[in-house]
């Protein structure tokens, strides 16, 4: 890495790094001269990217196609209200620009894929994996590897988050820890499970801290190590990881040698392109779905469906379908209160995406309930399709 000289203001700028012993001077022009590029600009990338942009890391790269929404400003402090609506990334450069005038930032408008990922990945020194579903991360390490380019991971889900750097020369990369993903809708996502907001602050900044010491060359980084954080006790626990000889991707005999379809890897999609329902569920318990649009109409019909929300109560306070004659039974009562359900009428279950729908439709069927449908993608299908006026968190 070709070192990049410092001007005055640069140097006043950064003198309390240049005053520790492993930094000074030639540490801030390596940090000037680096490349690393963020994956996300949300929970995890929010931190991460301003840090990386406050200590001096020349050029910060930043993946994400997504729009700031103002459920997600807990924790995405990247952004503000004002934002809310806009280009993630728009919002991202010109929050950057202000915390540091002197770096670049490179934004790529995509959604990370196999068809992109190495384009975009090459040229950086250090990927920071700051996404938050098993498909991307696979991409994101499998990637790493053949570039032969750090990972540094991290992940949040309620209290709990998790770092480690992987796809190191040496070291052992994500799928040595994770060979195979979960099923699909067995890991609920921050959206359905929550998040802590200050959590994804932590890891993130602990994700920063690696890339830089990464650049750096400095410390003994979290190679070979899994350091998960438990917000509510107050403590790290570490993992020891070992590269797995016998690994896929960094194995002594890789039999992957190119990027796959990581949404049929994980079970997301079938090889067909459709879209997998959940591989929980078996031939028999497989629950039918309807898609909002044709709820809509059903809904003018003269003996319309029942609707039923299985959501929390204050998912319900945010928004919800009572104007068209939904009822509030939470999946964790529904079992109790299944004689509030008819048994006369076509039944409609919502949630919020569709996950908590299908195992409620499920408990229905089993309750003795017949013509039970679950609504694709749940009520933010139902804003995307139908009433584009509805907030769902």
């Amino acid at each position: 890495m070709k070192r990049q000289q410092l001007d005055r203001d640069e140097l006043y700028r950064y003198a309390r790094h240049i005053a520790l012993p492993d930094i000074g001077l030639e540490g801030q022009e390596r940090l000037k001269s680096g490349r690393v590029l963020c994956v996300g600009a949300g929970g995890l990338g929010s931190p991460l990217a301003m840090y990386l942009a406050a200590a001096g890391v020349g050029t910060i790269g930043m993946v994400d196609d997504d729009v700031v929404d103002e459920s997600n400003l807990q924790r995405q402090l990247l952004h503000g209200t004002s934002d809310v609506g806009r280009s993630k990334l728009d919002s991202a450069v010109e929050r950057l620009f202000d915390v540091n005038p002197n770096v670049k930032i490179e934004p790529h408008h995509k959604r990370l894929s196999s068809s992109n990922a190495l384009e975009i990945f090459g040229g950086y020194h250090v990927v920071v994996d700051g996404t938050d579903n098993f498909p991307t991360r696979y991409l994101v390490n499998d990637a790493c590897v053949l570039l032969g380019i750090p990972n540094v991971y991290g992940s949040v889900f309620r209290w709990e988050g998790q770092v480690s750097v992987f796809a190191t020369k040496s070291g052992p990369c994500y799928r040595c820890l994770f060979r195979e993903p979960p099923p699909p809708g067995l890991v609920p996502n921050c959206a359905e499970g929550g998040v802590l907001g200050a959590l994804p602050g932590i890891i993130g900044t602990m994700q920063a801290m690696e890339a830089i010491k990464l650049i750096l060359g400095v410390g003994k980084s979290l190679v070979g190590r899994l350091m998960i954080f438990d917000a509510l006790e107050m403590s790290w626990r570490e993992v020891g990881l070992r590269r797995n000889p016998t690994c896929p991707v960094c194995g002594d005999e890789p039999t992957q040698l190119n990027l796959i379809d990581y949404e049929v890897f994980c079970g997301v999609k079938s090889e067909s392109g459709e879209e997998v329902v959940e591989a929980l569920e078996t031939d028999v318990e497989r629950v039918e779905e309807i898609v909002p649009r044709e709820v809509s109409r059903l809904l003018g019909e003269e003996v319309p469906p029942f609707l039923l929300d299985v959501r929390e109560p204050w998912e319900w306070a945010v928004s919800n379908l009572g104007d068209q004659g939904a009822r509030l039974i939470s999946l964790a009562e529904l079992t109790d209160r299944m004689s509030e359900v008819p048994s006369d009428r076509t039944i409609i279950v919502y949630c919020r995406s569709g996950q908590r729908s299908r195992t409620g439709a499920r408990m229905l069927i089993e309750g003795g309930r017949r013509n039970v449908l679950s609504l694709r993608g749940g009520l933010k299908a139902w804003s995307d399709e139908v009433d584009s006026s509805m907030r769902v968190v």
